[in-house]
């Protein structure tokens, strides 16, 4: 199940609000430009699909969010257990960083954790299958799949370079817990 935690961001132990309430998780961060909708994911991926194959599987999905949106270039995250650069993928991610472009992202499998840095707060999201998030251009934010990970999300890019990344130099991703899976994040 989705969640939401928001933080004052220079106190990261205690949430000043948190639910798991879809409409709820929407109303709050469409409030901070955010934007966030659950869709059906509903193709059932074999263990050892590559890119092509998740593309293949949610190709009416992708086609019209490019329609809509104008993005030019889409990849694929998959990170599970097994990934021989799970590690390396993880670390790049969890940093605090901005982008050029809205970063968008349509979760399929799995689950991963964005922590939105917006104005004095964190916003920390538990994304899961059938989720969709867009983080805005410019919006500070860093992203953790776990350390045993377990994530398919589809990204969207209008940048024909993929993901490009500028960090902030900020520490404040050291100060907030790390994505830990339970059983309900599995």
């Amino acid at each position: 199940m989705s969640h939401l935690a928001i933080y004052e961001d220079g106190n990261p132990s205690r949430a000043i609000w948190q639910g798991s309430d879809y409409k709820s998780i929407a109303e709050k961060l469409n409030a901070a430009g955010v934007r966030f909708e659950q869709w059906t994911a509903s193709a059932e991926l074999p263990a050892d699909a590559d890119d092509q194959t998740v593309m293949a599987a949610y190709s009416n999905d992708i086609e019209r969010l490019k329609r809509e949106n104008g993005y030019q270039t889409v990849d694929i995250l998959r990170v599970l257990p097994d990934h021989p650069k799970r590690v390396e993928l993880r670390q790049k991610f969890l940093s605090e960083h901005t982008h050029v472009e809205d970063e968008v992202r349509f979760f399929v499998e799995g689950a991963g954790m964005f922590y939105l840095h917006i104005d004095g707060r964190v916003y920390k999201v538990l994304c899961e299958r059938g989720d969709l998030i867009g983080v805005p251009d410019r919006v500070p934010h860093w992203f953790d799949c776990s350390a045993l990970p377990y994530v398919t999300a589809i990204r969207f890019f209008t940048n024909a370079d993929g993901w490009v990344a500028e960090y902030t130099g900020n520490k404040i991703a050291d100060a907030f817990p790390k994505f830990e899976k339970t059983a309900a994040a599995a």
